[in-house]
């Protein structure tokens, strides 16, 4: 069992968090929500007045932060954790964050003596609650090999995607590809509706048809056609519409650097960031099915 330092308690740290505890490992966690600490403690926690204590004496150390500046300003910089973790410890950032960010903060790391990998995550608050997330993991062969023992306790398939940085960039991929997915499974939905047709019986069809996808299967867009699924919960719980438009963001930022031809992914990054400016940035990303339902 290892000594491990987690930061970042949200939706996702937490329940992540609290599975390592339940694995065994000793976990020590930092986050600026009292509460979020507090509901960590009482699983077995222990909690660190000051960041550092997340970086001192662990043989790992996880963050899970919503952008690529706060994984910057933790880990690098005076009053970075580059400046307390050993030489024997290892880096495991999931978050989501731009993959030149992941390369910087991995580069200096590893000129300090500290090993690092990015291990951006899909599966979402579910998926991290029951342990059964998807790890998209970027660094060497060596540190993915000694990560995956951690990861293993909270996630189901742990990839190795290459070396530092391609987790973020398959990451993306797999979001641009789902936001897409999404629309365009909505659109069609909303046409069989407004020509007469079932959205259940139009679902079943295209199921066994060659329309079939992941969106249309599993988390179908159209209330009531599937339950225990956001869009027949008001659009409640999920992958919010807000994290879609920030990992469209990214991107379409690595799309203009690699000057990557990226059409369907811009229109879907422009559609979510009308749903944000509707003031639906909290629901779930199925919500995109109201922009084309003639009843809003």
């Amino acid at each position: 069992m290892a000594k491990i330092g987690f930061i970042g308690l949200g939706n996702m740290g937490g329940p992540m968090a609290a599975n390592l505890i339940k694995a065994g490992h000793q976990v020590t966690v930092f986050d600026l929500s009292e509460v979020a600490l507090n509901t960590l403690s009482q699983l077995g926690a222990h909690v660190a007045q000051d960041i550092s204590q997340c970086a001192i004496d662990q043989d790992i150390t996880i963050s899970m932060l919503p952008a690529g500046k706060h994984v910057k300003s933790v880990y690098l910089g005076e009053t970075g954790l580059i400046n307390h973790l050993s030489k024997a410890s290892l880096v495991i950032d999931c978050s989501t964050i731009d993959a030149a960010t992941a390369k910087a903060v991995g580069s200096e790391l590893s000129a300090a003596g500290i090993c690092f990998v990015d291990a951006p995550v899909s599966g979402g608050v579910a998926g991290a609650t029951n342990g059964t997330l998807t790890f998209i993991v970027g660094g060497s062969a060596d540190d993915f090999e000694r990560a995956q023992v951690i990861l293993a306790d909270m996630g189901k398939n742990i990839f190795h995607a290459g070396e530092t940085g391609a987790g973020q960039v398959a990451k993306i991929c797999n979001n641009m590809l789902l936001s897409i997915l999404m629309a365009g499974t909505s659109e069609a939905l909303q046409m069989g509706i407004d020509n007469g047709l079932d959205p259940k019986v139009l679902s079943e069809i295209m199921l066994q048809s060659s329309g079939r996808n992941w969106t249309l299967e599993l988390y179908n867009p159209c209330p009531d056609v599937l339950p225990n699924v956001p869009s027949s919960n008001n659009y409640q719980g999920g992958f919010m519409v807000d994290l879609m438009a920030k990992d469209l963001g990214l991107a379409i930022e690595a799309a203009v650097q690699s000057q990557s031809v990226t059409p369907m992914g811009s229109l879907a990054k422009n559609m979510y960031n009308l749903m944000q400016n509707q003031g639906m940035g909290g629901q779930d990303f199925s919500a995109i099915f109201k922009l084309f339902s003639k009843q809003g």
